[in-house]
């Protein structure tokens, strides 16, 4: 599938109706989300054929776009049950295969390296902090074969140094810099749209 399709696919998705903001709900718009998975396929082969867990679903659009890109099998993970009903929607709007659970990631109990690929855009950390690393020790437990996440660029340096150092990564590297768009969605927000300077991360763990 062609970046241009899978993005044009995702754009046509529904997304939060009410955002809570203790969860930091925020959508991955179709550019960043087709860019990302697109990447992780055609330059890594990580998602065609692999078993590939979304933490921190949200409505389902990174999960959709390893389904459209032809993974094996897609597990969504989410801890809001609105958020799935949402995604739940979407992959039947796509007519796509995923599987949706409602849990808490960070609290995740899987034995061991059992998927490919972990997708996620977590929480920034901005209304709890702390939050993303959480996400990102998560998913480090449960991949095989590699991570992919976005993380705001100011925090580049602790996201490698954490990485390395203490969340079992073998490398840890950005492979792109995007800007994401942050609508606004909050009443707290400000501005109409506030642009963040975003790195893509490719994190490969060690074998256990």
């Amino acid at each position: 599938m062609k970046l241009k399709q899978l993005e044009g696919l995702l754009g046509d998705l529904q997304q939060f109706s009410n955002p809570k903001v203790d969860l930091e709900q925020y959508p991955t718009g179709p550019h960043i989300a087709s860019r990302m998975l697109f990447t992780a396929e055609n330059s890594y082969g990580d998602i065609t054929d692999k078993v590939v867990a979304d933490f921190g679903c949200g409505c389902g659009t990174l999960s959709a776009a390893a389904a459209l890109l032809d993974a094996a099998c897609v597990i969504g993970f989410d801890i809001d049950p609105q958020s799935l009903e949402t995604a739940t929607l979407n992959a039947e709007e796509l007519e796509v295969e995923i599987d949706f659970v409602q849990c808490d990631v960070t609290k995740l109990e899987l034995k061991g390296q059992v998927v490919d690929t972990v997708v996620m855009n977590p929480p920034f950390g901005t209304r709890k902090k702390g939050a993303d690393m959480e996400f990102l020790s998560a998913a480090m437990k449960v991949a095989s074969q590699a991570v992919y996440s976005l993380h705001k660029t100011s925090t580049r340096e602790h996201i490698k140094r954490a990485a390395l150092r203490d969340f079992n990564a073998k490398s840890a590297e950005v492979i792109c810099e995007l800007r994401y768009d942050l609508p606004k969605l909050y009443k707290f927000h400000k501005r109409k749209e506030v642009d963040i300077a975003v790195d893509l991360w490719r994190f490969e763990p060690k074998q256990n």
